[in-house]
């Protein structure tokens, strides 16, 4: 093993250094990694290629289809407006109360199906528009917003990068989108309590281009937080691109539990609970929805894109033509991830890991915590920490005691602590949402955190009563 760790240890330094000190891009960084590892392996270069092209084709035949149909359904939503119906309806449902959580839990929802950097550029603006109304600095509605996206990008599928974790360690999606559910949600409304006068202490204005024109409320009626804007979606229609898939690929998990493989139910759910199947009845949705609220679409096309073709056109070809465009990094950097991966989890002793880790009586499920942690400290992308950390633990998992699905929620969960200035999200927020690089260590990355503790404890809490 002394091996492994030394070749593992130089290509992860490696790793690290091309994208931080260097500003290697990770998809080169990756590949180099996996290079520098497979050769140490003692694979050789064609054994090496030939495992790191295996490991990039597989993860990308595993999260591909499902990558492109959340852009496109992300499309949708801002154009039919959906995102902004959700943190309407937040909105009125605590009144005016509490704002962040209206953002927030939106943010949380939006992020279930589409990359995390994707829903920060769509909430900032209105995170914004709330933060001069309602007078809330941007250290808190930033630091919320930014919460909810991180919670699901690393704990929920069919966000990619946790997808893909559950893939390469074979866990049960329905239910590790169940238990990472429960346990995201517990945490963020942990964190929120703890930490909500603090966050509050600093006050830090919104961007001035995203409130030309717009004023503070003038009396104590909520409505006035509302986003006003004709035929915007119900609650119900806004949401179902995003939900309707989800139940879908839980329902089919719980049918394969508790149902007989001649049942009729259970053989149509596991039909279109697929995932991929799933994700585009979600498009399909998406579609339908643009159809019914055409005219609100073509509008907002006009004014931000300057396009005026057809409804139809819009939806098959600019909508999945933006769509492409977006999941094209998300997409090649996670195979890259897979090839990495697959040389990791190729070397032959790696098993021996397992009984080491066994005999020295260190706690097995602190083992893909630390790892997730680690290397998204490292690396700043919960993709490439996630893959690397199931990439280890996959072939000792068993060894060690844990499930697939421990494993995946554990990994999901370390990968919530580390966010910071190698992580591209993080520059993202720090620029939508008007913070400074101290700024947004203190409410980006340090809640976080907390929030990252929030969910390690609650997994592990539910291990140890057997909930998963």
């Amino acid at each position: 093993m002394g091996r492994f760790f030394l070749v593992l240890v130089l290509a992860v330094v490696v790793l690290v250094l091309l994208i931080v000190k260097f500003g290697v891009h990770p998809v080169i960084s990756l590949f180099i990694g996996g290079m520098i590892a497979g050769m140490g392996f003692g694979y050789g270069l064609k054994g090496t290629i030939t495992t790191y092209t295996a490991g990039f084709g597989s993860t990308l035949g595993g999260i591909g289809c499902t990558i492109i149909f959340g852009s496109i359904i992300a499309q949708g939503i801002r154009d039919t407006g959906s995102v902004k119906s959700l943190v309407n309806f937040f909105t009125r449902l605590s009144k005016g109360k509490n704002m962040e959580l209206s953002t927030g839990l939106s943010s949380y929802i939006m992020s279930i199906p589409v990359f995390g950097d994707i829903t920060e550029v769509l909430m900032a603006p209105l995170a914004s528009l709330i933060s001069k109304r309602a007078n809330k600095s941007m250290s808190t509605m930033a630091g919320y917003t930014m919460l909810g996206c991180s919670l699901t990008h690393s704990m929920v599928p069919p966000t990619p990068g946790i997808l893909a974790v559950a893939l390469l360690l074979g866990a049960d999606l329905g239910i590790v989108i169940t238990m990472g559910i429960i346990i995201t949600v517990i945490a963020f409304f942990l964190t929120w309590l703890l930490t909500r006068n603090w966050v509050a202490k600093e006050y830090i204005p919104p961007r001035s281009d995203y409130v030309i024109g717009v004023e503070k409320m003038k009396g104590n009626d909520y409505h006035e937080l509302l986003v006003v804007e004709d035929r915007l979606p119900g609650i119900l229609a806004a949401a179902s691109p995003i939900l309707v898939p989800v139940i879908l690929i839980a329902a089919s998990s719980f049918a394969n539990m508790n149902l007989a493989k001649d049942n009729i139910v259970r053989q149509i759910l596991n039909a279109i609970g697929e995932r991929n199947i799933a994700l585009f009845i979600g498009v399909i949705i998406t579609f339908i929805l643009g159809a019914t609220y055409k005219d609100k679409v073509l509008k907002n096309r006009k004014q931000y894109k300057g396009e005026q073709a057809g409804i139809f056109k819009t939806m098959a070809f600019s909508w999945v033509n933006e769509g492409l465009e977006v999941a094209l990094l998300p997409l090649i950097i996670t195979a890259m991830g897979g090839g990495l991966s697959a040389i990791i989890k190729a070397y032959p002793n790696i098993k021996e890991l397992g009984n080491l880790i066994a005999n020295v009586h260190f706690p097995a499920a602190l083992v893909p915590v630390l790892i997730g942690t680690i290397m998204m400290v490292s690396v700043g992308s919960r993709t490439t920490a996630g893959m690397t950390a199931a990439a280890i633990c996959a072939p000792i998992m068993t060894i060690m005691g844990l499930s697939p699905v421990a494993t995946t929620i554990l990994i999901g969960s370390g990968t919530m602590i580390g966010s910071h200035v190698s992580d591209s999200g993080f520059w993202i927020g720090t620029s939508l949402f008007n913070l400074n690089t101290k700024q947004g260590l203190k409410y980006i990355t340090l809640l976080q955190a907390i929030c990252g503790i929030f969910c390690i404890l609650l997994s592990l809490s539910f291990l140890k009563i057997g909930l998963f």
